[in-house]
């Protein structure tokens, strides 16, 4: 797997080659296999979704096999926090993601961490970049997050930290967080100390997605300090590498599927004004 170049989560939303397939909603979703963490089902709905949940909030801790939820039981709860209907293009990958993450999140080496929370945040804006309504794609992650019995506004505090944290290093600096004293680097000497026991820490692709938006707002986004870092937190960074380049790919199909639902709605927009024009028209004609 070739390794990942100075490509930031900017320009990795272009077009690649326009010449290829503009992919479904369902051949997006069916993309995830390459992102998936331990799954053999897919599921497939553009049903609708609700508002108004409460659930037992769940940070900090691990998970243990006796209090385990259902991926059924989950897709429910979102399902009863966001009613609204959720385009296609959105709602066949927001359903295979959701499956995804409850495997990870019910796993027993299972530990929340603000990295983790930073590559899904990243993740989830990406995907929902351009959704219609501001306030729905807010409401539609607060549902998410909280079907998984875990806390939305603890997801964006910490990614928020971490961004403004990594904003202000140099490559050398954020590599050398060990040596450092502050609440970030608290965080990434903890992660650094779980992930060399292999006991209590569990990798992710939305962790590697978070190690990486860390080197782009630090500017430092070249291999070798990528390859530095996951060194410094006992990662492994073929795996980060593979990760990395499958989510890129995923971005890429994303964006043109995205610009495909955009015609088709400009396309049925012009359709309705046509329709509306002709019968003005022939009223006008009648009268």
């Amino acid at each position: 797997m070739a390794a990942v170049n100075s490509v930031s989560f900017s320009t990795v939303s272009q077009f690649s080659d326009r010449r290829s397939p503009i992919p479904s909603a369902r051949s997006l979703a069916s993309n995830f296999d390459g992102f998936r963490f331990r799954s053999s089902v897919f599921y497939h709905h553009s049903g609708v979704r609700t508002s108004s949940f409460s659930s037992r909030l769940v940070i900090h801790c691990m998970s243990t096999g006796t209090d385990v939820t259902t991926v059924a039981e989950t897709k429910l709860n979102f399902l009863k926090a966001y009613k609204r209907p959720i385009p296609s293009i959105y709602n066949s990958v927001l359903q295979e993601l959701i499956v995804q993450q409850h495997l990870m999140r019910y796993k027993r080496t299972y530990r929340y961490d603000p990295v983790f929370a930073l590559g899904f945040v990243t993740v989830y804006d990406q995907l929902m970049d351009g959704y219609p309504s501001d306030e729905d794609r807010e409401a539609i992650f607060q549902a998410y997050i909280k079907a998984l019995n875990e806390d939305p506004e603890q997801y964006r505090i910490d990614a928020q930290k971490l961004e403004e944290w990594a904003r202000s290093q140099s490559a050398a600096s954020l590599v050398e967080f060990a040596s450092k004293e502050g609440e970030v680097e608290s965080i990434l000497k903890d992660i650094a100390e779980r992930a060399a026991s292999k006991g209590s820490f569990s990798y992710s692709r939305f962790f590697a997605i978070g190690l990486f938006r860390l080197l782009e707002l630090a500017n430092a986004t070249e291999p070798s300090i990528l390859e530095k870092l996951c060194a410094a937190l006992n990662v492994d960074k073929k795996s980060v590498d593979r990760d990395l380049d499958v989510y890129r790919n995923l971005l890429s199909k994303l964006v043109q599927a995205k610009e495909l639902l955009k015609e088709y709605v400009d396309r049925e927009k012009k359709k309705r004004d046509e329709r509306a024009g002709s019968q003005t028209a022939n009223e006008a004609v009648t009268k």
